[in-house]
């Protein structure tokens, strides 16, 4: 088996720490042991329990979190932890075994319009995907056999995916009201049917793990990087709500251009590109107090 790499990411409750890898653990299942006796379908988190300031894992589809008892600091076992994780991980297949799937839990799938006639949102009531992904094509879609399903459909032009929903944008042969409750229906049963959505291997082939995002930041000059914090804290949620994704590309310090991507249901659409060009542009230029930045929008 190839070497599965662990992270250490603190959250907000000091007894608890996530162990996040570099693939997908589970199927998209979430399961929670109280336990030794509690966790005898998962024989990680059995391992887990031999140690002694093990108090709760939870393990979800790329992470563990581990609550401590309050016997150790996390800083003093977190690395050993770590270790111990990756370790097993890199010699077994087994992370949880399928005795342990729930039963089908109930999936509920909406459609949404967006502000791009040609873009339909479809709301999940669980989570899809831990990152966001655009397919523009069956080929570009291996990664994702759901991606691929969905490109099997002769009208669907561009896929995009962002945690509990998917963005599907149409060829003009056909009206929506045509194909809605057919992808609707499609969705629902997919995704009911515990079906792959993302293979293991897709968020390090398509360089979307928290590491690389992270690698990537940190590579950047400060003003990029207060960009990118402006896009995230101000814009993105906005445009999240409309089926669609923003995504800095780069910052010319030398002609003040910065150059975004647009995604999902923003893309194509040429209201949204002036509209979200004008609003970022006038953002940007009063935040960082330059009124020199222009913004290119680029469609994805």
């Amino acid at each position: 088996m190839s070497q599965t790499k662990i992270s250490i990411v603190s959250t907000s409750n000091d007894a608890i720490k996530k162990f996040e890898a570099d693939r997908f653990l589970t199927n998209h299942n979430s399961f929670e042991f109280n336990n030794i006796d509690d966790a005898k379908h998962s024989p990680l988190a059995q391992q887990l329990f031999y140690l002694p300031f093990v108090k709760k894992v939870y393990i979800a589809s790329n992470f563990i979190a581990i609550e401590r008892y309050n016997i150790v600091e996390w800083k003093d076992v977190e690395n050993e932890v770590a270790q111990q994780i990756e370790d097993y991980l890199s010699k077994n297949d087994i992370v949880v075994s399928e005795d342990a799937i729930k039963p089908k839990a109930a999936v509920t799938v909406y459609a949404e319009s967006t502000p791009n006639p040609g873009v339909l949102k479809f709301v999940c009531n669980k989570v899809l995907v831990p990152n966001l992904y655009e397919f523009t094509s069956i080929e570009d879609a291996k990664p994702s056999p759901l991606a691929t399903a969905l490109f099997q459909f002769p009208f669907v032009k561009n896929i995009y995916m962002e945690k509990n929903f998917i963005s599907i944008t149409k060829f003009d042969i056909i009206e929506w009201e045509e194909i809605t409750l057919q992808l609707r229906e499609f969705l629902k049963s997919y995704v009911e049917d515990g079906k792959i959505i993302l293979n293991d291997d897709a968020p390090k082939q398509l360089k979307k793990t928290e590491e690389a995002i992270e690698q990537k930041f940190e590579a950047l000059d400060d003003i990029s990087k207060n960009i990118i914090n402006i896009l995230e804290e101000y814009i993105k949620p906005a445009v999240e709500s409309d089926g669609g994704n923003i995504e800095f590309i780069s910052y010319d310090e030398a002609t003040k251009k910065v150059e975004v991507l647009l995604q999902g249901a923003c893309s194509g659409c040429p209201s949204s590109t002036f509209t979200l060009k004008n609003g970022i542009e006038t953002m940007l230029k009063d935040m960082l107090n330059d009124n020199s930045i222009s913004v290119n929008a680029i469609n994805g």
